[in-house]
């Protein structure tokens, strides 16, 4: 038996930014920049492990929104046509940098690695990302599970129980119809739990989910083994704590890994750093500046000069602290009280940090899964899932709320910048309960029917925790702002079209064109309470 066990735990997330509207929406390149950056490196990665035979277990949880996005033909097509401006700027600036040995050495380094990830998409995958995923869990190596419907903080729809239940329910469904299977787990939206939420993760059929260190440790009776296992919620639901050393390790840019000297310096990008003339062709609307991707420096350190990027140095610092990652485990599990199972360090992240905000991640989680699936045993990694059928009868506990926002409790999403979003929300949450009790017997291909569904779908965009969290981080503020408003605006509209009966297709046909997003939804998740199993 290993000595103990490490559950590394990747959230990929990214909000609805699709806009068919549009020739070219600036928000849509989250997406691509996603998938150049870490979605497909990670893809590849599991695979050359897998098909070198290195054992490695891991939960990726695609959030529903993503997974639409993913499988939206629109976007993958636009996406294609996004590495072939990037491959067209790799080769300008290859030209451009013809006098400067170590940028043109890089330069000529994105334009095979722009080139090799749009083979993999267009040819090794097929523009099939969703599948390619499901075969790695068929396969075993990744357990993925799913997070709300899109997004919604959960705590804070609490006040009209349907919606919490709705975001639950809907992820459950497309999950199945992406994977064939029902979820075993869940990704919280921000890790936000409150107690009660229990009931309704067990009655859409969740076995676990993950939460903030404290809210395990001040649970409603002390765990016995601390944050080294999880606790069982009173019916049943298995609830994993963070181990919070490895988070820091990992996302801290002042002392974790990212901030390294020699890390490519993610705030130096080509897209502000040549004449708007130059980058014409390669920018939104042919004058806004964005980053490409083409970074031609390093961290070196904390002054404005930085030196140009060498990945040898890069890859030698990723073998060290792949290492001081290990040894850091062992010494984890080593000073973990006496215990009846092996200790369990649980490891969530957002999965955009490996490659997007930290270059270099794709690498250093290769380097880890190699060294753990190589080594003595001594650790080994292992799902929610695995765990629990090896470790079933579990300390029975309530957790404390919580989220793993500042200071662990709600306050990142509700504040002076965003509490006149609540009520609305709040509010429509409630008008489409009362519509589905009043038209849920329409079926769904009528115009009422439609309308309702189109009208669920907006709700839960509206819903998102992507907007607060936006006006708060004081970002795009003013898309977020508009995001909202105007998906609340669609409900609306929505509600005065069944209430007056007044339908209009062609209106109704370019909304259901607009947001497209859950084509199977049901609505009559809105009409009947939830029931605990």
């Amino acid at each position: 038996m290993a000595s103990g066990y490490l559950s590394l735990i990747l959230h990929a997330h990214l909000p609805y930014v699709r806009h068919p509207e549009q020739e070219e929406a600036l928000e849509e390149r989250w997406l691509f920049e996603a998938m150049t950056e870490c979605y497909l490196p990670l893809l590849t990665t599991f695979e050359r492990l897998t098909n070198e035979g290195i054992p490695f277990y891991l939960t990726l949880s695609l959030s529903p929104t993503l997974l639409s996005m993913l499988q939206d033909p629109l976007l993958l097509q636009r996406y294609g046509l996004h590495m072939e401006k990037l491959i067209s700027l790799a080769e300008k600036e290859i030209r451009y940098t013809r006098g400067n040995t170590d940028l043109n050495r890089l330069a000529r380094l994105y334009r095979r690695w722009f080139l090799q990830t749009l083979s993999d998409f267009e040819e090794r995958y097929q523009r099939q990302l969703v599948p390619a995923f499901a075969r790695l869990q068929q396969e075993g190596v990744l357990e993925i599970i799913t997070c709300a419907a899109t997004h919604g903080f959960l705590p804070l729809l609490q006040p009209e129980p349907t919606a919490v239940y709705a975001q639950l329910q809907v992820a459950a469904d497309y999950y199945r119809q992406c994977f064939g299977i029902a979820p075993k787990g869940i990704w919280l939206p921000e890790c936000a739990y409150y107690p009660g939420l229990e009931k309704v993760l067990k009655a859409v059929g969740f076995r676990y989910f993950f939460i903030e260190t404290e809210a395990l440790l001040h649970a409603s009776t002390r765990p016995r083994y601390d944050h080294f296992a999880p606790v069982a919620c009173p019916n049943g639901v298995a609830a994993f704590g963070r181990e919070p050393a490895l988070s820091r390790q990992v996302w801290s840019a002042e002392e974790g890994y990212p901030g390294d000297g020699d890390y490519r310096e993610f705030y130096r990008d080509v897209g502000f750093e040549r004449e708007l003339s130059y980058l014409q062709p390669y920018l939104p609307d042919g004058r806004i500046r964005v980053d490409t991707g083409m970074k031609y420096y390093r961290v070196t350190d904390k002054t404005e000069y930085k030196a140009p990027y060498q990945p040898a140095k890069a890859q030698a610092r990723v073998a060290c602290h792949a290492g001081h990652f290990y040894h850091h485990c062992l010494q984890q599990i080593t000073g973990a009280n006496r215990m009846d199972r092996p200790p369990l360090l649980v490891a969530p992240y957002d999965a955009e940090l490996f490659g997007h905000w930290w270059f270099e991640g794709p690498q250093w989680l290769e380097q880890l899964l190699r060294r753990i699936g190589t080594g003595e045993g001594a650790i080994q990694t292992i799902t929610p899932s695995q765990y629990l059928t090896q470790h079933p009868v579990l300390q029975q506990a309530t957790p404390n709320l919580s989220s793993w926002g500042d200071r662990g409790y709600y306050d990142f999403w509700l504040n002076e910048k965003t509490d006149w979003i609540y009520p609305l929300l709040h509010r429509a949450a409630r008008r489409m309960k009362e519509l589905t009790i009043a038209y849920g017997h329409e079926s769904k291909g009528t115009l009422a029917g439609r309308a309702l569904g189109q009208a669920a779908r907006s709700l839960l965009l509206a819903q998102a925790s992507d907007w607060p969290f936006i006006l708060q981080n004081g970002t795009t503020v003013e898309y977020a702002t508009r995001q909202l408003q105007d998906h609340l605006s669609r409900f609306h509209y929505l509600e005065m079209v069944l209430e007056r009966k007044s339908f209009d297709e062609r209106r109704l046909q370019a909304l259901e064109a607009l947001d497209n997003i859950f084509p199977e939804l049901d609505y009559r998740v809105y009409k009947h309470p939830y029931r605990e199993r």
